[in-house]
């Protein structure tokens, strides 16, 4: 295990050791998006499941319970030089994230444990507890220079174990103590949780949330998002986000040929009817491991479609099951790719999506009086 994690809290029992990197159908799927948990690219062992005659795999696996662990990073500011991405810097409050969906391109970063993007990505999460004091180190060092700050870009600031850790919300008032900017990207409508925080700092041009719709199927949804809240409730919080004045964003993402990509214009339509001024839409991405993940449960949950939907895949991604370039990986390429990117133009251009864009204001930034500061005046 990575040496930069301890001590496990709440969340019901860690998975036994021989129970761990065993693929389908030794484990329980429900309410899960991964139906395996199978090793990750860094492990020198591989395990598979047999049956010994025993009958052993015919009885019901145990339920797999969540657990979190406390992650001892040093830093919480991550950053990136990525061209295809609007923000040089993000911070994600966990590592791990419940809410299970198959296609999460973070999933490989578990295997950075020594975990499984399979189910372990879905189970056994970690937490930042001193990610606010972190943060406030990093923003007051000398030099620092103000550029808005993604929240949420990897793993989801408002999955459900932000209910008993709050992360999330001790960021956002670190931030709003500072007059940082901040970018939020979420599919939970926990996030109006904070909303309090949320329209003061918009109200200073300092706040803006994307929330993200993959579909409005709710079958769908709960079979590929399994503990992310339902369609309805993320268009909800976008019309009361939009409502209290924050700047809201629709993320149709990630669209999948010829298994949701059919519904990105209604996804529009319905998203700008709640208040969303803006909008955007990723291509599916295969990195790693989770095209293997993703294959399986395309197999088991939609066996109609799945050659059609890899095929098409394919023909956007040069043939292959994904394409790492840069200006690509993306949208991908190709004329599905193509008309895709169009149909999109399209839609914006016919629901006044996208005529506004708004920059997020960076000099309002400021160090807040410190206990004790006062007296160093005297």
């Amino acid at each position: 295990m990575a040496r930069s994690l301890k001590n496990v809290v709440g969340y019901g029992p860690r998975p036994a050791l021989e129970d761990e990197h065993l693929s389908h159908p030794s484990l329980n799927t429900k309410g899960r998006g991964s139906l395996s948990n199978g090793s990750s690219r860094y492990d020198s062992q591989h395990r598979v499941v047999i049956d010994d005659g025993w009958g052993a795999l015919d009885d019901e696996p145990p339920a797999l319970k969540t657990t979190v662990e406390i992650d001892a990073t040093r830093t919480i500011i991550a950053r990136n030089d990525s061209p295809d991405i609007s923000f040089d810097r993000s911070i994600n409050p966990y590592r791990g994230c419940e809410h299970g969906c198959i296609y999460c391109f973070a999933r490989p970063t578990h295997a950075y444990l020594g975990l499984s993007p399979g189910q372990d990505f879905e189970s056994r999460l970690l937490a930042k507890p001193s990610a606010a004091k972190l943060l406030t180190d990093e923003l007051r060092k000398p030099g620092y220079q103000v550029r808005t700050m993604a929240l949420g870009t990897n793993t989801d600031p408002y999955q459900p174990i932000d209910e008993k850790f709050q992360i999330t919300r001790q960021i956002l008032s670190v931030l709003r103590d500072f007059r940082h900017p901040v970018g939020i990207v979420t599919k939970s409508n926990r996030v109006l949780r904070d909303l309090d925080i949320l329209s003061e700092m918009a109200a200073m041009g300092l706040a803006r949330v994307a929330v993200s719709v993959t579909t409005l199927d709710r079958k769908l949804a709960r079979s590929m998002e399994p503990r992310a809240p339902t369609p309805e409730r993320r268009l909800d919080a976008i019309a009361k986000l939009a409502d209290a004045g924050i700047p809201t964003t629709v993320m149709a993402a990630p669209m999948i040929p010829a298994l949701n990509d059919h519904e990105m214009e209604r996804i529009l339509e319905t998203a700008r009817a709640a208040g969303a001024k803006t909008a955007a839409y990723v291509l599916l991405r295969l990195p790693l491991e989770i095209k293997d993940l993703f294959r399986e449960w395309l197999h088991a949950r939609e066996p109609g479609r799945a050659s059609h939907v890899m095929s098409l895949i394919r023909s956007m991604r040069g043939g292959r099951d994904y394409d790492s370039e840069w200006g690509k990986r993306m949208k991908g390429g190709g004329p599905y790719a193509q008309m895709m990117a169009k149909r999109f133009a399209v839609a914006c251009e016919r629901l006044d999506l996208n005529k506004e864009n708004v920059e997020l204001r960076t000099d309002l930034f400021k160090l807040p009086p410190r206990a004790g500061d006062q007296l160093k005046l005297l």
